[in-house]
């Protein structure tokens, strides 16, 4: 990679410990430079919109809007943007709606830096990676719900209310209902707070 320009990042993670470790070690080699960072959805999408880096590399768990939410809102605007989602847990579901939103690249938050910087150069090449461990625990899906259901009880989770459910998911009030009542009687549970918590617990959300 010799006098190859370095592939610009954004960096975005809710935890600072993290990212600022991150960002101090995937620049090590020379070959990546971190244009801006990021300690939520919001400033995933806000940095990622200014800086138009070669590469984005954001957690899926963040506070307010998620990894997911902020693909999605980026895409909008710029729909070949390269991503690279790090996530700690890898849900069954997550990484079929992370593909369906486009996002290239898929890795545990426990890879080793070197890995990392590998990945964000396949990105940037074109490629696609998911890293095994990835792959291997997103496959194992036994989620009765649809992606709307697990939508609307993630939203539930981050603790909002119908209306501002249907707001922020672009849905009728009675359409959330509807889904939430559904999800209920799929996870056998008596709220919709019940029915989040049983979903998160299962690996769903």
């Amino acid at each position: 990679m010799a006098g190859a320009e370095p592939v610009r990042i954004v960096l975005a993670d809710d935890e600072k410990l993290l990212r600022t470790a991150m960002a101090a070690l995937l620049p090590q080699d020379g070959t990546i430079v971190v244009v801006a960072q990021a300690e939520d959805g919001d400033g995933a999408v806000r940095e990622t919109l200014e800086h138009r880096p070669d590469v984005l590399v954001v957690d899926l768990e963040m506070p307010g809007a998620n990894g997911l939410d902020a693909v999605a809102r980026i895409r909008e605007h710029h729909p070949e943007q390269a991503v690279l989602m790090l996530t700690r847990h890898a849900r069954p579901g997550v990484l079929r709606r992370a593909l369906k939103l486009g996002v290239q690249g898929f890795m545990s938050k426990s890879a080793d830096p070197e890995d990392i910087v590998a990945v964000v150069h396949e990105l940037r090449a074109g490629r696609r990676w998911i890293a095994h461990e990835v792959l291997e625990a997103s496959v194992i899906d036994d989620c009765p719900l649809t992606d709307r259901e697990i939508d609307a009880l993630a939203e539930t989770r981050e603790g909002y209310s119908v209306a501002h459910i249907a707001r922020r998911l672009h849905l009728a009030h009675g359409t959330v209902r509807n889904y939430l009542s559904s999800a209920m009687q799929k996870t056998g549970t008596a709220t919709r707070h019940d029915a989040a918590r049983h979903a998160h617990e299962r690996g769903w959300l």
